[in-house]
């Protein structure tokens, strides 16, 4: 499954990922890893969950991105949940169409069992409408 938290940058997307994270690593039975544009959060995750700086991977396409991520879900096989905050800064999809990569991270949720948790800077009028069913709040 593919969840979205959308809203305008600097309206407390982050805040309301870390919170979720947070909360749902007290009833996780596998890995949960977060990806970030920094390491700025650091210190407000649960230590269980594994923080991966993604810039430091020199990841520069969304299709790079995806690669990295499937590799993630590769070697974890107890890899429940990723929550990528800053999404379109860290899969390079800054003022392009997500439709695609977000369908490309929905054939893996299947496939793999992963959920992912994307907070994504954009209004949910400006999404495409078939991305409209998967937002979980819209800030």
């Amino acid at each position: 499954m593919v969840q979205l938290i959308v809203g305008e940058k600097g309206k407390g997307k982050t805040k309301f990922l870390l919170d979720k994270v947070n909360n749902e690593v007290k009833d996780a039975h596998g890995s949960i890893v977060y990806l970030d544009k920094s390491p700025k959060h650091m210190y407000e995750l649960n230590n269980k969950i594994r923080l991966i700086v993604v810039p430091d991977y020199m990841i520069d396409s969304s299709d790079a991105f995806l690669g990295f991520v499937s590799g993630i879900v590769s070697q974890d096989h107890d890899l429940e949940q990723m929550y990528f905050d800053s999404f379109l800064k860290i899969a390079n999809l800054e003022g392009q169409n997500i439709t695609g990569v977000v369908a490309k991270l929905d054939e893996m949720s299947e496939k793999f069992g992963v959920d992912f948790v994307l907070s994504v800077s954009r209004n949910e009028s400006e999404l495409d409408d078939s991305l409209k069913s998967k937002i979980i709040v819209s800030i």
